[in-house]
């Protein structure tokens, strides 16, 4: 998982734990299998009712973009790749560049540059690499809306099963002692609802939607590079311009 991710809900976890110890409460009584149940897979069976079929073959590749570590390589590393290649169209011409894109492991930076070397149109090599950033853009944008929608019916799911609880223990009146317990029980699917959503499913969709930003934001960078390399700019030129579009903080911090 995640480093981030699961700090985060550590943190969010442990602030309830907390919470429930200081206020006298019992934490196991979390652990109510009923409430977990219905608020999970009621949850997750209602988002899956708002995706298309194709949509949801996809799912597992969602889960691991919420879950796991985000592939976003240091843009610097990035610009001093851009930065190589210039030099070396530079000094003995574009085509020259054909071995050395069969080494590159960025599938996106490669066929840029096989774009260029095959004397695409400048105008049109831009236009395509940004369809394509677009269509990610688009595609990652459909993972955290599910992850949203999640989040949007966990907490009314858990009310849900409040009242069924609630139901249960209008049904049960004749019995005073069993009350208590039974009221409480029905509040802990509320309580699962809510915690779902603001713990699990709404950070998952926030935290795809910062790691598409993060990738469209490279994605970018490199079509700047390419189009320079096309262009014959010189190497530093190349690396001034691909400098000023990365955020100061990172610059500062590969320097330091």
């Amino acid at each position: 998982m995640d480093p981030a991710t699961l700090i985060g809900f550590v943190v969010s976890l442990g602030a309830l734990i907390l919470f429930m110890v200081l206020e006298g409460a019992d934490p196991m009584s979390l652990l109510f299998l009923p409430a977990i149940v219905l608020v999970i897979v009621a949850t997750f069976g209602a988002a899956m009712s708002s995706q298309t079929m194709d949509d949801l073959k996809k799912m597992p590749v969602w889960f691991k973009m919420g879950a796991l570590p985000a592939k976003v390589p240091p843009a610097t590393d990035q610009i001093q790749t851009l930065v190589s290649l210039a030099e070396k169209a530079r000094k003995e011409g574009l085509l020259a560049l054909e071995a050395s894109v069969k080494t590159i492991e960025d599938p996106f930076l490669k066929r840029g540059l096989q774009m260029g070397i095959d004397g695409t149109d400048p105008e049109e090599l831009r236009a395509v690499l940004e369809g394509e950033i677009s269509a990610k853009k688009a595609e990652d944008k459909v993972a955290a809306k599910f992850f949203n929608a999640m989040g949007g019916y966990a907490p009314t799911i858990g009310i849900v099963g409040c009242i069924v609880g609630l139901i249960n223990v209008m049904g049960n009146l004749s019995d005073p002692e069993s009350l208590g317990p039974m009221i409480a029980a029905a509040f802990v699917a509320t309580l699962w609802g809510v915690m779902a959503a603001n713990f699990w499913f709404l950070p998952m969709g926030a935290k795809i939607l910062r790691v598409s930003e993060l990738q469209a934001a490279q994605m970018e960078l490199l079509v700047e590079g390419i189009a320079e390399i096309q262009a014959g700019t010189s190497p530093r030129a190349v690396r001034q311009k691909l400098i000023s579009l990365v955020p100061p903080s990172e610059v500062a911090r590969e320097a330091a």
